[in-house]
């Protein structure tokens, strides 16, 4: 009915618009002007008619254009717990497990020829460098003619008391004569052992004028050179590494301190370098450092030219198998306060949960603490939420 009545306004309007040009024809542009307005007045109530139609229509039948959904749809994954191989990361400083510092162990002099370099092997014993003896050589020479002299006179009284001792018994030499040079043999005998003693330290003395290596090893640094005067007051002059074995001392927060034990296996790699190198706890530090909250491990490496004292290094170490969500990287965000995630809860709404994350793989990364798996985890477009939004969860398998 509606329709049919804004038809036949339509209808009027244009007989209306006859009508104007049968009673006004040929009066120039006032009559075309009154013409167009007219036919633009029609126009306008016939779409007024036909939106009125139209909102009739739609109410008459009880139906509304349905408004759009603005709650946002989140995909959202349910990561239950696996197994997962627990790895604590660190790092730290390479060092020689054993640094010996070798220096003078006589009264020193001057430095006539040094005989290693930093990078070379040695053995027990061997020399290093050499310090002028000549001086200690003269001594040495004295005082071997020195026992020479002693045993001499030793020998000359050793033969009078002899004869002596086969003359008492005729009463030619009294018994205090004898006696006398019973004493006599004894101080020279004994002048013969101060002769060689002075002599074997003289000897001693020039053994110890050169600088020896006392184990085998790597020598790691020189700091002395042909000319240097040195003593037993010198710096050391090298630096050598026990049987070449290296170490990484890393620094760990009390917490993973607690977890560690001395054999756990753990793989170093220097900063630089792409390669790793395989190797185990031998030492856990007794104490706490008190400002930083972290103790030393020191972890043991066979000897490798890459491995250089004093360099920086990072450190994985393996310290056993557990079970623990894992998460896909998108779904882990960070911020100042740490590691997060968002989870939607009964009444799907989101939640943040902060999360401490292990061991980074290819098939995702672990979580080791905040959430217990069981929990709806927004697997991604976390940045465009915020706590409290309310979403609809479309849940995904997690990765296995």
């Amino acid at each position: 009915m509606d329709a049919e009545r804004g038809f036949t306004m339509g209808r009027a309007g244009g007989l209306a618009g006859e009508r104007i040009d049968a009673v006004h024809p040929g009066q120039g542009d006032d009559a075309g002007r009154t013409r167009r307005i007219a036919i633009l007045v029609v126009a306008a109530l016939i779409a007024v008619a036909v939106i009125y139609g139209a909102y009739k229509l739609f109410a008459g039948s009880g139906e509304a254009p349905a408004a759009a959904d603005s709650t946002p749809r989140v995909t959202v994954i349910v990561p239950g717990r696996q197994a997962v191989t627990a790895e604590i990361s660190a790092t730290g400083t390479l060092a020689a497990k054993r640094d010996m510092p070798i220096g003078v162990s006589g009264e020193g002099g001057l430095v006539t020829r040094v005989l290693v370099e930093p990078g070379q092997w040695v053995k027990t014993g061997q020399t290093l460098a050499v310090i002028d003896r000549r001086v200690q050589a003269q001594q040495a020479e004295q005082l071997s003619a020195q026992i020479n002299v002693a045993r001499a006179d030793a020998a000359l009284a050793e033969a009078e008391l002899k004869r002596a001792q086969a003359l008492v018994d005729r009463g030619f030499i009294s018994r205090a004569d004898v006696d006398r040079r019973v004493a006599t043999r004894d101080a020279a005998l004994a002048r013969v052992k101060v002769a060689q003693a002075q002599y074997g330290e003289v000897r001693e003395q020039i053994g110890r004028l050169d600088v020896v290596a006392p184990t085998d090893g790597l020598i790691l640094t020189r700091a002395v050179e042909v000319g240097q005067l040195v003593g037993a007051q010198s710096t050391a002059l090298f630096r050598i590494a026990e049987r070449g074995e290296m170490e990484m001392q890393a620094r760990l927060a009390e917490t993973d301190l607690a977890a560690m034990r001395v054999g756990l296996p753990a793989q170093v790699t220097p900063v630089g370098l792409s390669k790793s190198f395989p190797g185990s706890i031998w030492q856990l530090s007794p104490i706490i450092d008190p400002d930083t909250r972290q103790g030393v491990v020191r972890i043991q490496l066979a000897y490798d030219p890459a491995l250089r004292p004093g360099g920086f290094a990072g450190v994985t170490i393996t310290s056993g198998a557990a079970q623990a969500p894992l998460l896909p990287e998108s779904a882990v965000q960070s911020d100042a306060k740490g590691n997060y995630v968002y989870v939607v809860n009964r009444q799907n709404q989101i939640e943040r949960r902060d999360v401490r994350v292990g061991q980074v793989t290819d098939k995702g990364i672990a979580v080791l603490n905040g959430i217990s798996g069981n929990e709806q985890v927004v697997y991604s477009a976390g940045a465009f939420l915020n706590p409290g939004d309310k979403v609809i969860p479309t849940r995904q398998a997690a990765a296995r």
